[in-house]
């Protein structure tokens, strides 16, 4: 097995990092590349303080989820103290019995220094040298045996993504999702404070739920439930809600829509149910697709949060005792942007900052899907009714 050894601080990791290492699988045909995240570079002593070494670590195995081409070694990490490559290297023989010497993969940042390295020259005997383009897209000559990869040069460096996250500038772009998540997460490198207020919920914690939503749904229905979580959590926004429990809600809404209702029915059976099944739903199964959306948060992300439970349990049939991110929930499926529906709804759910204002938006919504479902001889269900009339009232 042909081995690459690329060491770095990833401070943050960043699509850069990855680029180049797929780059150096192909271009130098390895059959893997290991990840060295540095304790200390000797050559960076003052960039690591800004996170601890676990976030480092954290975010790079986030970073290369599910490839296998990729391994982490935190063999730097546990000798703490400065890091040297020499000692790394011989680390690295030994344990993975290497029979070819690995390549150590650098870039042509610090390549004009690698003679001045500790025992640069033991380095060569033990190692082939790959210089990767990281700042100079020209081919440059150095003074000691090398083989060149040829990669385009991809304008990112660490610490100009800190730089931007503690400025407030673009930077999202720059990291993978999974990376990103982190960052926001732990409010790394001096992220600014969003207005997402009293968050329970992690960005990571959403994002398997998106990623569960997307397998579960077919094209069309996954873009319905995306779209329906930006609805929600503008309408979030405006009602005083953190954004991202409304936007959470709306992108597990449908997750359990394309099951039959043998499968909806068994779901509901299970111990992690709190909602009751009407004649109706008995009769028609389907109608149980939120409610048994409800409990799979319950069941596989342990989401007990008594309003988002709500919010997509209700989003089917209503209820009279929906609370605000239900009522926000219930308007937003039947009004995102992907709904054939009457412009002047849509502009209704555009304006708006008092709740009165949103039981106004749901009471036309409950009419118009009412029209709706008796234009197509449907039953009515008593729960929808009932919260129309108590809507009504007010």
């Amino acid at each position: 097995m042909k081995l690459g050894i690329f060491g770095g601080s990833f401070n943050p990791v960043h699509l850069g990092h990855l680029f180049l290492a797929d780059n150096a699988i192909y271009s130098l045909k390895l059959d893997r590349v290991i990840f060295i995240p540095a304790y200390r570079s000797p050559f960076k002593l003052d960039d690591i303080s800004a996170v601890s070494v676990n976030d480092r670590v954290d975010m790079l195995a986030a970073a290369i989820t599910c490839d296998g081409r990729y391994i982490i070694d935190n063999c730097e990490v546990k000798r703490e103290g400065v890091s040297y490559t020499i000692n790394t290297i011989e680390d690295i023989l030994i344990r993975y019995n290497l029979v070819e010497k690995p390549v150590l993969i650098i870039g042509d940042d610090v390549a004009c220094d690698f003679p001045k390295w500790r025992e640069s020259e033991r380095i060569l005997q033990l190692a082939e040298i790959a210089v990767a383009h990281r700042i100079n897209s020209a081919v440059v000559k150095y003074p000691f045996p090398h083989i060149q990869i040829e990669n385009n040069v991809m304008d990112i460096s660490s610490h100009d993504v800190r730089q931007k996250i503690k400025d407030g500038n673009i930077w999202r772009s720059l990291v993978p999702p999974e990376v990103k998540a982190i960052i926001e997460d732990r409010r790394l490198y001096g992220l600014h404070s969003v207005p997402e207020k009293n968050n329970d919920f992690s960005y990571r914690l959403i994002q398997r739920i998106e990623a569960a939503a997307r397998d579960a749904l077919n094209t069309e229905r996954f873009l319905h439930s995306r779209n329906t979580a930006i609805a929600a959590y503008d309408l979030c926004l405006r009602y005083g809600i953190n954004p991202m429990t409304g936007y959470l809600a709306g992108i597990a809404h449908d997750l359990a829509k394309q099951l039959d209702g043998k499968q909806l029915l068994k779901i509901l059976k299970s111990k992690n149910n709190i909602f009751k099944i009407s004649a109706l739903e008995y009769e028609k199964p389907n109608l149980l697709h939120g409610k048994a959306a409800a409990v799979l948060l319950r069941e596989h992300f342990y989401i007990n949060n008594k309003d988002v439970l709500e919010a997509v349990a209700f989003h089917t049939l209503g209820s009279e005792h929906m609370g605000l991110l239900a009522k926000i929930v219930y308007i937003a499926d039947k009004t995102e942007i992907s709904r054939n529906i009457d412009p002047a709804l849509r502009k209704m759910c555009l304006k708006g900052s008092k709740e009165s204002d949103l039981d106004s938006i749901l009471y036309v919504v409950l009419e118009k899907t009412i029209v709706k479902l008796k234009s197509k001889e449907l039953d009515l269900s008593n729960d929808t009714l009932m919260l129309l009339e108590k809507i009504r009232k007010r």
